[in-house]
C-alpha cells in the first residue's frame, strides 16, 4: 500500500502538490473560525441551582431551603453527587452528573423537579432557579463603571437598566453578574410611634402598598355587537404617589402612608460592594455560555460597549473595559505559537541548507510544518475540539517532529539523485525518486508510530487531569501522523518536481566532506570499546533517575497570563465597609508597584453570581502592564511581599 501511494505521488505530482495547497487553504480557513479558549472543558456535567432566601441566617437556609431542594433534586437520572452551600440569604446546590451525561437533558429534569420544590419554599423565599449553562472557564471579561458625579445609586441603576441587558443581547453571552453599587428601592421607612397612635400594625402598612402598586386584571364589558376589554390605571410609580396612598379612613380623616413613614428612594441592604482603583464603583463580571468562541464573544461584547460609550460618557460615567480580559491569555498563546512557528521554520531551514547546502531541499521539508499543524487543527475541528492553550502547546511541541520524516526522506532523495548524475548510465529520475523514498519508508514508519504510542498514556488518564491533557496528546499524535501523510505524498511529489533540475557533477555539501572523517574516526573508537559505551550511558541513565526526587511538581505549568486574581478573607462577619476600607489600603499599596497596570476590587457577592461568599471576603483583579523575563518572573514575589504587611487578613 506504501508503494503504491508513493507511486501515485510521483506519477502525479502536480496533482498532489495541488491537493496539499488546497488542504492549507482550507486549514486557514478552519483556523480562522475555530473556537478559541483558555483550557479545555474539564468539568463534569454540572448544574447549579440558586436560590435567594433574603433575611434568613444560614441555619434557617440550610433547614428551609438547601434540604428541601436536595430531597427534590435527589434520584434524578445519571445524577452522581449534590453539593451544596447555605450562606445568609442564599442556598446554592451544585447537581454533578455522570460523565457523558447530556447536560441539556439532565437540566430540563431538573427543572421539573425544581417546580415541584418551589411550593414548598417558605414565605419571602424566592422560587429555585437553574443558573445559566456556562463552560469550567465562563468569566471572560470584568468591566468597571465608575463616576466623580454619580452616585453608587445612579450608578448601580445605569448598570442595571442599561448596560446589563445590551450586553445580554450578545450571543453568546449567559450571563452578567453585578458587584457593588446600590440598588434603588422605593422604601416606606415605618415610624413605629405613629402606628401606635393610629393603631395600626405592619400588615396594614404592607396591604396599602400592595393596593397602591398593584396590577389588577378588570376584565370586559359585553355587549351584543362589542366586547370592551378594561385597563386599570393609577398604580404608584413614584416616591410622592406612594407616599398618598390611603391606609385607613380616621374621624373622617384619609390616613396616608406619609402620616405614618418616611416614604423615600433608598438603597436595599447591600450583599457586595466593589472598587476600581480605589474608587467606589461597579464591577460587571461577563460569563460566556457553554461552548462558546471566548474570542469572538469577548469582541463581540467589546463591539457592544463601544456601543453603549457615548452615552455612558454623556452621563459622566468611566468605562474600565478589561480588568480581567481572558481573550489576552489566548492571543498571547496564539502569537507564541506564531511565534515558535516561525521560529522553528527558520531554525529547520538554516540547518538544513546547512547540511544539504540546497534551497530547494529545504524548502520541501519546511511545507511539513504547516501542512501536519494545519491538518491537525481541521481534524480537532471536525470533531469539535477548540483550541486552546493545551491543544496549541501539543501542535507547539509537534513542531521539532512533523519534519523528521521529510527530512529523512528528501535527503535521501537528494542524495540518490546527485549520486545518480554522477554515474556513467543514470537512471530515470522518477525511478531514482521511487527507490529512494522506499528505501527509508519502513524506517520512518515504524519510527512515527513509535513516537506517536508515547502520547497514548496521556489518553487513558481520567479525571481532570484526563480532560485537561487529552487534547494536548490528541493535537500532538494527530500532527505528528499528518506528519508521516506528508512525507508519503507531497515530500516524494515536490522532490520530483523541484529535485532532478539540480546541477550535474556536484558533490556532497562542504559542511559534510568536513564531518566525516571526524566523524569515521569517532565511530571507530566508539564501536571498538562497546563496554565502556554501554557502561557509561548506563551511569548518566542512573544519574539522571537520581535527580528526579529534587525536581518540584505541579498539576499545571506556570502559566504567565500577565493578571492575578488575589482573595483576600478577613474574620467571617467582617462587614462589607470594613473590607472595602481594607481593599482600598491594599490597592493603593500594590499600585505604588509600576509593573501594575489596574486593580480592581470585588467584595461579597452578586445576584446570581459562580461564587457564594459573605462580606469578609474579597477578590481583587490585578491586572500587569506588559512584562518579560526577570520581570515577568519577580513581579509575583514582589505582590507577596506586599500583601505580607497587611495584617489580621489572609491572602492567596
Amino acid at each position: 500500500m506504501l508503494r503504491a501511494i508513493v507511486q501515485f505521488s510521483i506519477r502525479f505530482p502536480g496533482v498532489v502538490v495541488a491537493l496539499g495547497c488546497v488542504a492549507i487553504i482550507y486549514g486557514l480557513h478552519v483556523t480562522r473560525r475555530s473556537k478559541l479558549d483558555v483550557f479545555p472543558e474539564f468539568a463534569p456535567p454540572q448544574a447549579v441551582i440558586q436560590t435567594e432566601a433574603p433575611g434568613l441566617s444560614p441555619d434557617e437556609v440550610e433547614a428551609l431551603v438547601t434540604t428541601p431542594i436536595e430531597q427534590a433534586v435527589n434520584g434524578t437520572a445519571d445524577l452522581e453527587s449534590i453539593r451544596s452551600q447555605s450562606i445568609q440569604g442564599l442556598s446554592v446546590i451544585t447537581a454533578v452528573f455522570r460523565e457523558g451525561t447530556d447536560i441539556l437533558r439532565a437540566r430540563q429534569m431538573l427543572g421539573e423537579r425544581l417546580i415541584e420544590a418551589a411550593g414548598r419554599m417558605p414565605e419571602g423565599v424566592h422560587a429555585p432557579t437553574l443558573a445559566p449553562l456556562t463552560s469550567a472557564t465562563s468569566v471572560m471579561l470584568a468591566i468597571g463603571l465608575t463616576s466623580d458625579s454619580r452616585s453608587l445609586m445612579e450608578l448601580r441603576t445605569i448598570a442595571d437598566w442599561n448596560v446589563r441587558p445590551r450586553l445580554l443581547g450578545v450571543s453568546g453571552v449567559a450571563k452578567v453578574a453585578i458587584f457593588g453599587g446600590e440598588v434603588r428601592q422605593i422604601q416606606i421607612q415605618v415610624r413605629p410611634e405613629r402606628l401606635r397612635a393610629y393603631g395600626l400594625g405592619l400588615e396594614d402598612i404592607l396591604a396599602a402598598a400592595r393596593q397602591a402598586t398593584g396590577v389588577r386584571g378588570a376584565g370586559f364589558v359585553e355587549s351584543e355587537a362589542q366586547r370592551i376589554v378594561i385597563r386599570t390605571e393609577g398604580q404608584a410609580l413614584t416616591v410622592g404617589e406612594l407616599a398618598d396612598a390611603v391606609v385607613l379612613f380616621h374621624e373622617r380623616t384619609s390616613v396616608r402612608l406619609r402620616d405614618v413613614a418616611h416614604v423615600t428612594d433608598a438603597p436595599e441592604p447591600r450583599i457586595g460592594g466593589a472598587a476600581v482603583r480605589q474608587q467606589p464603583g461597579v464591577i460587571l463580571v461577563v460569563s460566556s455560555q457553554f461552548g462558546a468562541n471566548t474570542m469572538r464573544v469577548t469582541e463581540a461584547v467589546e463591539a457592544a460597549l463601544a456601543e453603549l460609550k457615548p452615552a455612558l460618557d454623556r452621563a459622566a460615567v468611566t468605562v474600565h473595559p478589561d480588568l480581567f480580559r481572558p481573550a489576552n491569555f489566548i492571543a498571547t498563546a496564539i502569537g507564541n505559537v506564531r511565534f515558535s512557528l516561525l521560529l522553528g521554520g527558520a531554525l529547520v531551514a538554516i540547518v538544513l541548507f546547512i547540511f544539504l547546502f540546497n534551497v530547494r531541499t529545504a524548502f520541501i521539508s519546511l511545507t511539513a510544518i504547516p501542512l501536519s499543524l494545519l491538518a491537525a487543527v481541521i481534524v480537532l475541528d471536525y470533531f469539535g475540539v477548540p483550541l486552546n492553550t493545551l491543544t496549541l502547546g501539543g501542535l507547539a511541541i509537534a513542531i521539532g517532529e512533523v519534519v523528521d520524516d521529510a527530512i529523512i526522506d528528501v535527503e535521501n532523495i537528494f542524495r540518490r539523485l546527485r549520486e545518480n548524475r554522477a554515474s556513467a548510465n543514470p537512471t530515470p529520475a522518477w525511478r531514482v525518486v521511487l527507490d529512494a523514498s522506499l528505501e527509508v519508508r519502513s524506517a520512518v514508519v515504524y519510527a512515527t508510530f513509535v513516537v506517536a504510542l508515547v502520547f497514548v498514556p496521556v489518553l487513558t488518564m481520567s479525571g481532570i487531569q484526563g480532560r485537561l491533557f487529552a487534547p494536548l496528546g490528541v493535537a500532538y499524535i494527530l500532527a505528528v501522523m499528518a506528519s508521516l501523510v506528508v512525507a508519503l505524498t507531497i515530500t516524494p511529489a515536490l522532490s520530483m518536481l523541484l529535485l532532478p533540475r539540480g546541477r550535474r557533477g556536484a558533490g556532497e555539501p562542504p559542511l559534510l566532506r568536513a564531518l566525516k572523517p571526524r566523524y569515521t574516526r569517532l565511530l571507530s573508537a566508539v564501536t571498538s570499546r562497546p563496554r565502556t559505551v554501554t557502561l557509561t550511558a548506563l551511569v548518566l541513565c542512573l544519574a539522571a533517575l537520581a535527580t528526579l526526587p529534587f525536581f518540584g511538581g505541579a498539576f499545571l505549568p506556570e502559566f504567565r497570563e500577565g493578571h492575578f486574581i488575589v482573595h483576600m478573607s478577613a474574620v467571617p462577619g467582617t462587614s462589607l465597609d470594613e473590607s472595602l476600607r481594607i481593599g482600598r489600603e491594599v490597592t493603593a499599596a500594590l499600585l505604588e508597584n509600576p509593573h501594575i497596570r489596574s486593580v480592581a476590587q470585588r467584595a461579597g457577592r452578586a445576584e446570581q453570581s459562580d461564587d457564594a461568599w459573605g462580606t469578609h471576603y474579597s477578590e481583587f483583579n490585578v491586572d500587569l502592564v506588559p512584562l518579560h523575563g526577570e520581570e515577568a518572573e519577580f513581579v509575583q514575589s514582589e505582590m507577596r511581599e506586599t500583601l505580607s504587611k497587611f495584617p489580621g487578613v489572609y491572602f492567596a
